[in-house]
């Protein structure tokens, strides 16, 4: 796998590439930037105690990466052929992650926008869905990857507790949006927020809604940056993703003053600069809730 190519080098036309994996005869998708590796399976040393959706941990070029059974997290049937299985080493808030799947077939170029929203009358397996993709008359299914990582192991995902380090709070009366698909983020970071003081946020699923959101607000003959001080978005979102949100935004005159903060699993090194392309006044990695907290008391108070 290679992030140096086609739309991977390009920032706020609202595509993504995903590759397709296989557990029995189900689809699923996960993001190609999310992607490091795909491996073929290798023994694994079983660590005592751990999660019953963990394997174990390998040794992958001097670290130790633990191995989540996708199949077994999401209620699925062993495969029946675990010799032809692949492991796809992934990487995202910060940490590394191998998810063994059963196959592993293309990669699909798509737009956030023909990914749809998941209907809140899925059962089961819907906690776990963020986008529906249809191929070829069938359904691939992205995954709440981060929302799975953080139920295996709550550490690595956002603590409201860790902000006790910045001190006594008072409250503010900031109006701050939020766009973020994660039932399970957007609740943990509205707890947070509210923890830190900002009790006025405006929370939505996707960039799309958010923006028609702020284009009718500024349709209501009052300045914008008096009806909302800062946007804060994620990046991987069904209908419109935060960069494209970010571009809108930062290209409409009148939303343009708004500072948005991108707080996203995919911020690294790498890709930071999609981010600066699109016009973001800050950008912070999840799960560093302390560092979004500290930035938006700098941005807005």
């Amino acid at each position: 796998m290679t992030n140096d190519k086609g739309i991977l080098l390009e920032s706020g036309t609202n595509e993504l590439e995903v590759v397709e994996f296989g557990i029995g005869s189900n689809r699923f998708g996960i993001n190609v930037i999310k992607v490091k590796e795909i491996l073929v399976p290798t023994p694994i040393t079983n660590v005592p105690h751990s999660h019953p959706s963990v394997e174990g941990i390998i040794e992958i070029r001097g670290e130790v990466v633990p191995v989540i059974d996708v199949a077994h997290l999401l209620g699925y049937d062993p495969s029946e052929q675990p010799k032809l299985d692949k492991f796809i080493l992934a990487e995202f808030n910060q940490l590394k992650v191998v998810f063994h799947v059963h196959t592993v077939t293309q990669i699909h170029r798509i737009s956030w926008g023909d990914i749809e929203k998941p209907d809140k009358m899925y059962q089961g397996l819907d906690s776990y869905i963020t986008g529906v993709i249809k191929i070829e008359e069938e359904m691939m299914l992205l995954l709440d990857y981060e929302k799975m990582i953080a139920l295996i192991n709550p550490k690595s995902s956002i603590d409201k507790e860790s902000i006790q380090v910045l001190g006594n709070r008072e409250r503010s009366n900031k109006h701050i949006m939020l766009a973020e698909d994660s039932e399970l983020l957007r609740t943990m970071l509205k707890e947070t927020l509210q923890e830190a003081g900002y009790s006025h946020l405006t929370l939505f699923e996707d960039g799309k809604d958010a923006i028609e959101y702020l284009e009718n607000l500024k349709n209501q003959n009052q300045p914008i940056e008096e009806q909302v001080q800062l946007v804060i978005t994620d990046i991987e979102m069904p209908q419109m993703d935060g960069h494209h949100f970010t571009k809108r935004l930062k290209e409409d005159s009148s939303l343009s003053v708004l500072p948005v903060i991108i707080f996203s699993s995919l911020i690294t090194d790498d890709l930071r600069h999609k981010g600066e392309i699109v016009g973001a006044n800050a950008q912070i990695s999840k799960p560093e809730i302390v560092s979004l907290v500290e930035t938006i008391d700098r941005l807005v108070l």
